[in-house]
């Protein structure tokens, strides 16, 4: 299978008018004066150029906040993915643009980049010397690193117990839960009763039928596009669409549209008057939102080994400072984020949005903070394996991240590692290590550079390419190809799949204010989130899981009311209890000890799961050998089900655990096989 390079777009920024450099990340951009044929022209440039950033500066004088438009308007319904700049009349047809490229158009390109003009560029170099007498060929020996133990803090995977097969809704629930959405409605009804105090009409809170009915529409509208909000009720004979009307009147619809509000209103004055302050929170008005569905994406999934971090932009324009532009994405104009997604199924970990460039005495650069956020030990584990592209990649990342036990593999940019082209063959390997840094080129069409921490330089891998040779007849060739490529190509993409489960059947459509943005995107990431782990969990039981066209469709009908009524011994998805973490009785490790289940020694130290007071000393590791007799009961358990086989499972577990597994079966009982994977499990 032919392997296709991975490169990464531009990723120009532009804050409110201003290029968005990375503190020393991004390759700075220096503007010299044109030369002197140019001059004349000067002065007719520079009105173009402020007319085409006039948007921009609007943009940074402008109220976010305004409040005075909260009607809903179809005009406003469908969001323009990526909004094109209206032309402007008696200029000149080539304008130029509102912020000078930053990055290379390819992560793998080593071409000589100049700028209008022949405008030079100024770019950072390693902290070490590269000369020619540095790289080595492939066919020089590589020792092999040692390879990342895996030691996860959770069991990969989905981290959900449940005895009967759950329903979708129950799946977006752990991302919308109950609380959330009463968090939602309170503070939505207080901003619909502070909008209404001069009308006639008092208030009317929205209720949590109403919400969720309120949720199955917007989630139906992803479904099934239409160009104006109010097509969706239209009584015409090409639309006539019976659903919408049956879930909610469009009145009623548009109440709650111009009702939604994510924060407390009285907060959020007490915000805005902090303005200009380093008090000042730009995500105040999405911040209940915003750390739940973070902490529910954490709390729901652990990530596999390999895992990779890149952009998302939202697409908007608003007149919102937090709104980037980038030159070269699909969505050039939103709101940008970085996340951590899961390279096997794309299910998206962790994120953050970017609020801009702060604390830039603190900060190392937004390519280096946005990993080390992401990239959190303490709760991923050890052992991972993160893929990053040439926005991110640097030596002292890449050292930082080793030193945290979480091994890296990326795209360099050229000029980072003062890189210079060299006629080579196709498929040629040159390489050099810098302490535990590895550094290879690889010539494909165009140079290949990548760094890794955990990989050797060259493997004897081979990759095929179609090549037209000299007789003009094309052919499949087989050329050399580093390891790290490979592995790049295959786990870079966890972000972009789960970019394009979001984007078949996005939710998102233009709104009056920024915050709902935000709050539409939150619902994707549930909705996306809550399919993938219906499918982990399908393919844990063998099953056939739902498309994501199926799965979106019932978990309409269950939030509107209209779809198959669930039994009562249906059980509700919880957090998984696997870490069974150790906790102390109490702050004195002399004080309440009690006896061990397992040795009857005295312990300070207790299970926090399973409840069950164990010793965790070296010489006593009660703890791990209780752990290890309830897992491999829990397997013997998974095969006799029968109430009253209490003999046959005994005989079984003497068979194949020994005395001491079957004795912990008689301490726990004759119904302990049904019990075990439900209260340890």
């Amino acid at each position: 299978m032919d392997i296709i390079i991975v490169e990464e777009e531009n990723d120009d920024t532009v804050e409110n008018g201003e290029s968005s450099g990375n503190n020393g990340e991004h390759d700075e951009t220096i503007e010299l004066g044109d030369s002197s044929d140019e001059s004349d022209a000067s002065t007719v440039d520079s009105k173009e150029e402020l007319l085409d950033n006039l948007d921009l500066v609007l943009d940074q004088f402008s109220d976010p906040f305004d409040d005075d438009d909260d009607n809903v308007d179809d005009a406003d319904w469908n969001p323009e993915v990526t909004p094109r700049k209206k032309k402007r009349t008696g200029l000149s047809s080539v304008s130029p643009s509102p912020a000078k490229s930053s990055r290379t158009a390819s992560p793998a390109s080593v071409q000589s980049k100049r700028g209008k003009g022949g405008k030079s560029k100024v770019s950072r170099s390693l902290p070490f010397s590269i000369s020619e007498d540095k790289w080595k060929s492939a066919d020089e020996p590589d020792i092999e690193p040692t390879q990342p133990i895996f030691r996860p803090r959770l069991t990969p995977g989905v981290q959900l117990v449940s005895n009967a097969s759950c329903s979708p809704l129950q799946y977006f629930e752990l991302f919308f839960s109950k609380s959330v959405m009463r968090t939602i409605l309170e503070n939505s009804n207080a901003y619909g009763a502070m909008r209404h105090v001069e009308r006639k009409k008092p208030w009317e809170d929205i209720s949590v039928k109403d919400f969720k009915r309120f949720l199955a529409l917007v989630i139906y509208m992803g479904l099934l596009k239409c160009f104006q909000m109010t097509d969706y009720w239209r009584k015409s004979d090409i639309y006539s669409l019976p659903y919408p009307p049956k879930i909610m009147t469009r009145k009623n619809f548009v109440r709650i549209c111009a009702a939604l509000h994510l924060s407390d209103p009285k907060k959020d004055v007490e915000n805005d008057a902090k303005k200009g302050t380093p008090e000042y929170d730009r995500l105040c008005r999405i911040k209940p939102l915003y750390q739940d569905i973070r902490d529910a994406c954490r709390a729901s999934f652990h990530p596999f080994q390999n895992i990779s971090i890149d952009e998302r932009m939202v697409a908007s324009k608003a007149r919102h400072g937090l709104k980037q532009y980038m030159k070269n994405k699909p969505t050039r104009w939103g709101y940008k984020l970085f996340v951590l997604a899961d390279s096997l199924c794309g299910y998206t970990w962790d994120f953050f949005i970017y609020e801009g460039k702060m604390n830039l005495e603190q900060s190392k650069g937004i390519s280096y903070d946005s990993v080390m956020i992401l990239a959190n030990a303490r709760l991923l584990g050890s052992g991972y394996k993160l893929f990053v592209d040439n926005f991110y990649t640097s030596p002292k990342l890449f050292r930082d991240l080793l030193a945290k036990k979480i091994w890296a593999c990326g795209t360099v940019r050229a000029n980072r590692i003062g890189h210079s082209e060299k006629l080579a063959p196709r498929g040629n390997i040159r390489w050099f290590r810098e302490d535990d840094l590895l550094f290879v080129e690889w010539k494909d069409k165009r140079d290949v550079l990548m760094c890794s921490t955990f990989h050797k330089a060259f493997n004897g891998n081979t990759i095929k390419r179609n090549v037209k040779g000299a007789d003009g007849v094309w052919a499949i060739q087989d050329f050399p190809v580093p390891a790290a490529v490979l592995d790049y190509n295959k786990h870079m993409g966890g972000v972009d799949l789960s970019d394009a489960l979001i984007g078949y059947y996005t939710v998102l459509h233009k709104t009056r204010k920024w915050y709902r943005s935000f709050f539409y995107h939150f619902v994707d990431i549930a909705v996306v989130n809550a399919f993938i782990l219906h499918q982990q969990m399908a393919k844990m039981k063998k099953q056939k899981p739902l498309t994501q066209k199926f799965f979106r469709e019932a978990l309409v009908r269950e939030l509107a009311g209209t779809g198959p009524e669930y039994t009562s011994n249906r059980t509700e998805p919880t957090c998984s209890t696997d870490s069974h973490l150790p906790k102390y009785l109490s702050g004195d490790s002399t004080v309440g000890r009690q006896r061990c289940k397992i040795c009857h020694s005295k312990t300070p130290v207790i299970c926090a799961t399973c409840e069950v007071h164990l010793c965790f000393v070296p010489k006593r590791d009660c703890y791990n050998k209780w752990h290890e007799s309830v897992r491999t009961i829990w397997m013997l358990g998974s095969i006799f089900r029968l109430r009253g086989a209490r003999r046959l499972l005994l005989t079984e577990t003497l068979a194949i655990g020994g005395p001491k597994y079957a004795e912990l079966v008689l301490k726990l009982g004759a119904d302990a096989p049904n019990e075990i994977p439900l209260k340890l499990l």
